[in-house]
């Protein structure tokens, strides 16, 4: 895990010497372990690095014969397969990272196709003078770019990129809509206006300072579900997922597991105490004297029922306060999604100790967890609709801001989840695959761990894991109106104390709870901020955050979150340690 970021100038000129500066002192957290730099012709390109395999000879860049050079973020898992099979090779180190480099060349664009793992490739050719980009399919590890009159650009971070200078912070009002609406953007265009994702799966070629060529590698099979008894499934998605926890158990450096007590976390961890050769170390956050569910007992007995040594954080409401100015800091590209909050602190007690954590992100979107997938298959006269059909400030009076629109990524990414045989269940597992688990969920995970140093891995986000998950009938993702069923049989055999089939409650953070104790302060500050003036009805904001309600929760902690992210990513004001300083600077 670490952060990457370079340029190829427009006009074949050497690259500054300090715009590559400020691009890696942008990126210093991703990579406390050391950096690097590679300057050739109109190339430039910067490595921060977190050591996690290879710590003695994996410092990048790396090289081939060729004359290639790489810079990568994230983890080749089967990169000792890929070794052993890259034969007559000259393998220089032990780093993951390196095959990659000879399968270019041996492959070209379509070299990913080989990678298991989760990654954002720079590799400079220049006997071919082209830059290539490379990101997983599923867009674990993030990539942006730019193209501008310089040339192009690209980083781990968006910020980077403005910070080096190379675009000015300007905000996307569409992408704006997006956020208000649904906690994160879609597609490939980001809220800073000019700097773009690359798209999961996506490979691009660069040449003369303009992208001129790409490949795609999808994430999820196509086709519709096979036919498939419950008792192969299960025989399949135990060897499926003893295969996925191995390979992200390969480390040079001490792991450990975010553990939430519902099904996808205590799966994983399941399989960790199966393969474990110590016990597990499990983090779980709880919420004290609050009135949402805490979920520390839950996971306290699957700790206790593997072994596994159990440290539970607790997340206050000194914690909210203190702590959300530096989470909406991390979150470049935002996702206004309150489960940053704890993520954020569990990361930083973990990165006390580790570097590497697994989590259980994903398995909602390939197991069919979520309920907006049981409400997609329902027909509409038997209360079905489609998924994310309103918005969050659809019943709240407050912007004057035109939203309209808002929902049109969402529908794209809906008609090109339509595959051959395709059933509704699995239409709406791929469109929230394509965003809402890379845009929201990964981004999630990857800066708030990235803030403190630490690289977190995901065993359902696998593409053997896909493979076999979304290809499943829907009657083993969802039945007896509970999704995840096959999952969940699975957690019953292998861990029956989970009770994986009790009724439970969804994970929540008590933010509303929290922004109406403070409303009366909170609101008028809100009000006049430079983010929310333009956009919304003054007295219609002030009036929000003294309302109580889930509704009016919501889209007072989607306002409190857009101004605090506001202010650190287009007013550049500092970070600090308190809510209500950061609104009033």
């Amino acid at each position: 895990m670490c952060g990457i970021a370079g340029l190829m100038t427009l006009d074949g000129s050497a690259p500054p010497e300090a715009v590559l500066s400020a691009l890696l002192a942008a990126l210093a957290h991703r990579g406390p372990d050391g950096d690097g730099r590679h300057v050739s012709g109109d190339v430039g390109m910067v490595q921060a690095r977190l050591a996690i395999i290879d710590l003695a000879t994996g410092d990048q860049p790396l090289y081939e014969p060729g004359g290639g050079a790489l810079v990568a973020n994230g983890e080749i898992y089967n990169y000792l397969e890929l070794r052993a099979a890259l034969d007559g090779a000259r393998i220089a180190t032990g780093s993951d990272c390196e095959p990659p480099l000879h399968l270019y060349r041996r492959h070209g664009l379509a070299f990913t196709r080989h990678l298991r793992g989760m990654y954002a490739i720079a590799i400079h050719d220049p006997q071919a003078r082209r830059l290539v980009l490379a990101r997983d399919p599923f867009g674990i590890k993030p990539l942006y770019y730019a193209e501008t009159a310089r040339g192009f650009s690209f980083a781990s971070e968006p910020q980077a990129l403005v910070r080096a200078g190379l675009v000015e912070p300007e905000v996307d009002t569409d992408v704006r809509a997006e956020l208000l609406q649904l906690q994160f953007s879609t597609g490939t265009q980001t809220i800073f206006r000019g700097i773009h994702r690359l798209r999961p799966g996506e490979t691009l070629a660069v040449a003369g300072g303009r992208i001129v060529e790409r490949f795609h590698r999808a994430a999820l099979p196509e086709g519709g579900p096979t036919a498939i008894g419950e008792a192969d499934a299960l025989a399949r998605l135990d060897a499926a997922l003893e295969d996925s926890v191995r390979l992200h158990q390969r480390s040079d450096v001490p792991y450990g597991l975010f553990l939430s007590g519902g099904v996808d976390s205590t799966a994983v961890l399941a399989m960790m105490a199966r393969l474990a050769e110590r016990p597990v170390r499990a983090f779980t956050v709880g919420f004290p004297g609050t009135g949402v569910a805490d979920e520390r007992d839950a996971a306290r007995r699957a700790a206790a029922a593997v072994g596994a040594e159990h440290v539970e954080v607790e997340f206050t409401e000194a914690d909210f306060w203190r702590l959300l100015p530096a989470v909406a800091a991390a979150m470049d590209d935002p996702a206004a999604d309150y489960a940053t909050l704890p993520t954020f602190k569990l990361a930083a007690v973990a990165g006390q100790e580790l570097k590497v954590v697994l989590s259980g992100e994903g398995g909602d979107e390939l197991f069919a967890g979520y309920g907006r997938y049981r409400s997609a298959v329902r027909p509409w006269w038997l209360g079905g609709r489609l998924p994310r059909a309103r918005g969050i400030f659809d019943r709240i009076e407050v912007l004057r801001t035109d939203l309209s629109g808002w929902r049109d990524g969402i529908a794209s990414a809906e008609v090109s989840a339509r595959g051959t045989g395709r059933s509704r269940l699995q239409v709406a597992q791929a469109a929230d695959c394509a965003d809402w688990l890379p845009n929201d969920l990964l981004t999630k995970l990857d800066r708030c761990l990235m803030a403190h140093g630490v690289e977190g891995r995901t065993p359902f986000v696998d593409p053997e894991m896909a493979a076999l998950a979304f290809a499943l009938p829907d009657t083993l993702k969802i039945r007896d109106g509970r999704g995840k069923y096959l999952l969940r049989r699975w957690l019953a055999g292998a861990q029956p104390t989970a009770e994986p089939f009790a009724r439970k409650k969804g994970f929540t953070v008590p933010v509303g709870e929290w922004i109406h104790g403070r409303g009366t302060v909170l609101g008028p500050l809100v009000a006049a901020h430079p983010a929310i003036q333009p956009i919304a009805d003054a007295g219609a904001v002030v009036a929000l955050f003294r309302t109580p309600g889930k509704h009016e929760g919501f889209a007072a902690w989607t306002l409190l979150f857009y101004a605090l992210w506001f202010g650190r990513h287009m007013l550049g004001r500092p970070v600090t340690d308190d809510v209500f300083a950061a609104l009033a600077a």
